[in-house]
């Protein structure tokens, strides 16, 4: 085991749940035969509790889950949980882990089985642990990445899965190894799609632009600001984007809730001639900071 990433994930004191047990995270065991590892075929969540008087609220839970149940049908997995089930299961390894601000990962994964047909045998596995924002907290210097969104006539974009995130790790390991600190994909006829793990907007003259979906996941962060825009009177607009239009952007920034609203400072060294302080973007992301303390389960303590 790599010590650094078990000094980041878990202790041996961490607390995981897999298959209806309550394991320590060294005890939970997975097959080298399952068909996840050998083809990609699982789905996952990425969500964040946020601490507040009353315990933490765990943000959009319902819908992450049930984006989650909606990514394993499209996988041909029989999740044996429901949406409620499953948000009540992750209030408890919060509670067992002494966890308030936290990053939750779910993972519905496929048994032994080396068809190219659905394995009948699924397991579910979620962890949690304490995780600053993914991209950190300065203007990032973003990159046209080299690599490109999935066809959409080629698997589900639209949902989580295991496999298609080969695509995020090439198109991030090619802008670090390049001097950047993320890429920014293209779709399959060169418009912008969104960058390796989050969606993207760009601000000119007060509106925000997006690409829509169809070649993207449509975050849950994404829909939460453009909520939030609405509130504010911002126009969103979902449109193409070509890259010529983002270099003439105001600002721009990432959404996602592994990076939150992380601002983008550059895209292939042209600099974004506004300040992110004096952004919608920026307005937005401090709307959005009190917002996911609390939603729907407002009041719920952890005990």
């Amino acid at each position: 085991m790599n010590t650094t990433f078990k000094a980041m994930y878990y202790t041996k004191d961490t607390t995981v749940f897999q298959d209806g047990k309550w394991l320590k995270a060294a005890d939970a065991k997975a097959s080298l035969y399952d068909q996840t590892l050998h083809y990609g075929t699982g789905v996952f969540e990425g969500i964040r509790s946020y601490k507040n008087e009353n315990g933490c609220n765990i943000f959009k839970a319902r819908e992450h889950y049930d984006r989650l149940l909606y990514s394993a049908d499209k996988m041909h997995l029989k999740v044996p949980y429901t949406t409620e089930e499953l948000v009540a299961i992750t209030y408890q390894l919060l509670d067992k882990n002494n966890l308030r601000d936290a990053y939750i990962r779910p993972l519905v994964y496929s048994g032994p089985y080396m068809g190219l047909t659905p394995s009948d045998e699924v397991h579910v596995f979620i962890a949690a642990w304490e995780w600053a924002k993914y991209l950190g907290y300065k203007p990032l210097n973003v990159m046209v990445s080299s690599y490109q969104r999935p066809n959409p006539k080629s698997c589900h974009v639209e949902a989580k899965v295991v496999g298609h995130y080969t695509n995020s790790v090439l198109a991030t390991t090619e802008a670090k190894r390049l001097g950047y600190d993320e890429g920014l994909l293209l779709d399959m006829h060169g418009h912008v799609a969104e960058g390796a793990g989050a969606n993207f907007f760009f601000e000119k003259n007060g509106i925000l632009y997006t690409p829509p979906a169809g070649n993207i996941l449509p975050g849950i962060t994404r829909a939460t600001i453009m909520e939030l825009a609405r509130d504010l009177d911002i126009r969103v607009v979902e449109k193409h984007i070509t890259v010529d239009e983002v270099y003439e952007a105001d600002n721009a920034f990432f959404t996602g809730t592994a990076v939150e609203v992380a601002p983008i400072a550059s895209l292939n060294g042209v600099k974004f001639t506004g300040t992110w302080e004096d952004s919608a973007g920026y307005n937005l992301y401090m709307m959005y900071r009190q917002k996911v303390k609390f939603s729907e389960y407002q009041g719920l303590t952890i005990v």
